[in-house]
């Protein structure tokens, strides 16, 4: 189902479907500064499975967390005066910080993990859903592989896929996608690793350093 919104103007009946949706164990698609973005909560194990089917590398991947503000790292994260700092100069933007892992989120995932990523993207509308959650979502880009091979060309450009949020009806398991009804291409952001001694950039994106 695609629910229309504007982020400028977001329709709240509309974030309130999201969140409970998140509650019951759903699957919800977003526009965020960089590409779509497909989220779920972290309370709910059947949620994250269909996320894990969807990232079919999710093993090998640094699991990413949108926020709605710093302060809600330290509910998922460790984050101490340098990083708070660092982190604080950048956000709301199209960044993701790499930050020590709590217990607690390796425990909901079922995996060994020291490391979770960290989004406060620059659009409204993901951050609104997690102020209406309360809490941190997992989320990840939408992407070629989750949907069925032979509704896309390997020489389509992966950029130029899920442009529109129509397009993400093709990804199996999503119950909702909130949709501004302007075109998103994908693009990358930028990462900084904040979990050793140094700052590490890992990926130069959009987003500016």
């Amino acid at each position: 189902m695609i629910l229309y919104t504007n982020d400028d103007n977001i329709d709240n009946r509309i974030i309130k479907r999201a969140a409970e949706a998140l509650k019951d164990g759903a699957l919800v698609a977003y526009p965020t500064d960089s590409c779509w973005g497909i989220g779920c909560s972290t309370t709910s194990k059947i949620a994250i499975e269909k996320l894990r089917k969807l990232k079919k590398d999710f093993r090998n991947y640094t699991p990413t967390l949108i926020c709605s503000e710093i302060s809600q790292i330290t509910l998922v994260a460790e984050l101490n005066n340098r990083n708070f700092k660092f982190i604080k100069k950048y956000v709301p933007g199209p960044y993701v910080f790499i930050l020590p892992a709590l217990d607690s989120v390796e425990k909901t995932i079922n995996q060994k993990r020291v490391e979770v990523g960290i989004r406060i993207p620059s659009t409204n509308i993901p951050r609104k859903i997690v102020d209406e959650l309360g809490r941190p979502i997992f989320s990840v880009s939408a992407s070629r592989k989750m949907a069925d091979k032979s509704l896309w060309d390997d020489a389509y450009a992966e950029e130029n896929l899920f442009v529109s949020g129509w397009e993400l009806e093709d990804i199996p398991e999503i119950e909702f996608i909130i949709d501004t009804g302007e075109e998103l291409p994908k693009r990358l952001t930028t990462v900084i690793n904040l979990a050793g001694e140094e700052i590490e950039i890992k990926r130069q994106g959009i987003g500016a350093l």
